[in-house]
């Protein structure tokens, strides 16, 4: 019979208060490592695995057992629990771990142990025979009468962190004579109305449902912008509804991102356990000796963990010039600035004053709005020198970009229009990349005016390609072999510096605006016209020079025999 008698050190970790010790046992018991060569094998709790068990489990020590209406979630010093780690430290299992206890398992305070006191599997439905004996003084617990349970993520492919493990330990081990496994949820065999429902953002319908436990997985990329702040919020409602309780995990959150993750972790509220093992403040990530040690750091005690395939998977991020990516998912550390585009520092050092003269080829970027956001031409040439050209009759020189602010709240059409002709006009606008939306008409238009084989519609709402893009330029700005140079237009630059990537599943991102508002519209202007750059080189469509001034030639006599 287990019995885990006093309160005991785990490790490094201290359990000096009274919780539900038998669910770390009973998890024991019933849970099975869900892959690799220990397939099938009990689910031994790492330390920290069990230290957070222990918290969330953590009994106020003035809680009464009324059978009639037992206290549920109030019972607990713990509303809700939040683990921040690293990448592959075995969150998605110990998630699991914890819906088997709420679904089936010891999870609900139900007094305090007198002598003889203890657990028996046989007395809630499963036949295992496994048994457990209290200390005297020592929390008991019963299962929960009516488990409500859902495992949310943003996208589907995150819900399987936790689901993928939770149906391999029903399947292999004893869980699976309570649990009945679907894609979608899973059926809790002596509960009639009991289930476990895997839901993400487009699960509108579901998220508002009373709950009795809710498991949420990376809420590091849960941001307003994609409404989980919301789906975070409803859930919690759910939860109150039925004295339930919650758990989120996530890595390192990106400060810069006010994400669900950052919004727990700030919170002062004396209800929430929080979770985090931050490396040492002086170790410096970018120096490779340094990155050892901190990985020895917030990996230890994990076991499975190879420290050398951690390092490789960082370096490879690194290399692709995101440090602080690298930092977050295996660094366990919230740097500031993690979530920015590009590095300001970086875009400045790129700065040379230069003019372009008419007649030069070049390559366009635009991206237009109509009563908020920027509206603006980026030019770039051959030899990568990217700059806001000038444009209005009389030698004006006004930069192509319009905010609607300065122009009675709405950008003005006739002038973007005007400032695209003279472009035309005064250079060799070898392709144009334009970004339809709001602009459908005039981009149609130009593209009939200019042909269509320079004026490109370049939808920016594509993912995958539009990150690939940003990729690009973020490179060929970082890189230290790279030609690209720019203008030092201040206004591109201060949309470069208010750039945040918004994280997304399957270590994909979207370029969004900060919490205070700041626009990036110069930004997407700057991509795009870097990708027209890099696609007219790949084709080899940029003109030889002597066709370049014929072509300077041939103009300046067409508008001499228009005077």
């Amino acid at each position: 019979m287990a019995r885990r008698a006093e309160p005991e050190p785990l490790g490094q970790f201290v359990i000096d208060f009274p919780a539900l010790f038998v669910t770390v046992d009973w998890i024991e018991a019933h849970c099975v490592v869900p892959d690799g060569f220990k397939r099938g094998q009990p689910f031994e709790m790492y330390d920290w695995q069990a230290f957070c068990t222990l918290n969330h489990y953590r009994v106020r020590p003035d809680a009464e057992w009324i059978p009639e209406d037992p206290l549920l979630g109030t019972a607990f010093h713990y509303r809700r629990s939040q683990v921040i780690a690293p990448q592959k430290m075995g969150k998605g299992p110990w998630s699991a771990t914890g819906i088997s206890v709420e679904a089936v398992g010891p999870s609900v305070f139900a007094g305090w142990a007198g002598r003889g006191d203890g657990w028996a599997c046989s007395d809630h439905g499963c036949g295992c025979g496994w048994e457990y004996e209290y200390a005297p003084g020592e929390p008991m617990a019963m299962r929960h009468p009516s488990p409500l349970i859902q495992i949310t993520a943003f996208a589907e492919d995150q819900t399987d962190n936790i689901y993928r493990p939770l149906k391999a330990m029903i399947r292999q081990g004893p869980l699976g004579d309570l649990l009945r496994v679907g894609e979608e949820f899973t059926r809790i065999v002596d509960r009639e109305d009991g289930r476990i429902d895997v839901v993400t953002s487009s699960a509108q319908a579901r998220l508002g449902n009373p709950i009795s436990y809710a498991a949420q997985d990376e809420t590091g990329i849960w941001t307003r912008q994609n409404k989980m702040i919301g789906v975070a919020d409803t859930q919690r409602r759910g939860l109150a509804g039925m004295k339930g309780r919650s758990q989120e995990t996530t890595n390192a959150f990106d400060p810069t991102q006010q994400s669900q993750a950052q919004l727990t972790y700030q919170s002062k509220r004396p209800d929430i356990f929080k979770f985090h093992r931050p490396p040492p403040k002086h170790l410096k990530y970018e120096r490779k000796a340094d990155r050892r040690k901190i990985h020895a750091a917030v990996y230890a005690g994990a076991r499975h963990i190879k420290l050398e395939s951690i390092e490789s998977e960082a370096e490879e991020l690194i290399e692709k010039g995101d440090l602080a990516q690298a930092e977050r998912f295996f660094g366990n550390r919230m740097a500031a600035g993690a979530g920015k585009f590009m590095d300001a520092d970086l875009w400045k050092a790129r700065k040379r004053v230069r003019e372009v003269p008419d007649g030069t080829p070049i390559v366009l970027g635009f991206d237009g709005s109509d009563l908020d956001d920027w509206t603006g031409f980026r030019a770039e040439t051959q030899d990568g020198f990217q700059f806001t050209p000038l444009y209005g009759p009389d030698g004006a020189k006004l930069p192509t970009v319009w905010n609607p602010a300065e122009w009675g709240g709405q950008v003005p059409r006739q002038e973007v229009k005007a400032a695209l002709a003279e472009l035309m006009r005064r250079f060799v606008v070898v392709r144009a990349y334009m970004d339809p939306p709001y602009w459908s008409t005039e981009v149609d238009e130009w593209a009939a005016e200019y042909g269509e084989k320079r004026v490109i519609r370049w939808y920016t709402s594509r993912p995958l390609q539009m990150q690939a893009a940003a990729d690009r330029l973020h490179t060929d700005v970082t890189k230290k072999d790279s030609s690209f140079a720019h203008d030092g237009c201040l206004v591109t630059q201060a949309h470069i510096e208010a750039t945040h990537k918004e994280p997304r599943p399957g270590k994909r991102y979207k370029l969004a605006k900060p919490e205070d508002g700041r626009k990036i519209d110069m930004t997407i202007v700057s991509i795009l016209a870097h990708e027209a750059a890099g696609d007219v080189t790949a084709a080899g469509l940029w003109p030889p020079p002597a066709a370049s001034n014929k072509m300077v030639v041939f103009r300046s006599r067409a508008r001499a025999g228009r005077r």
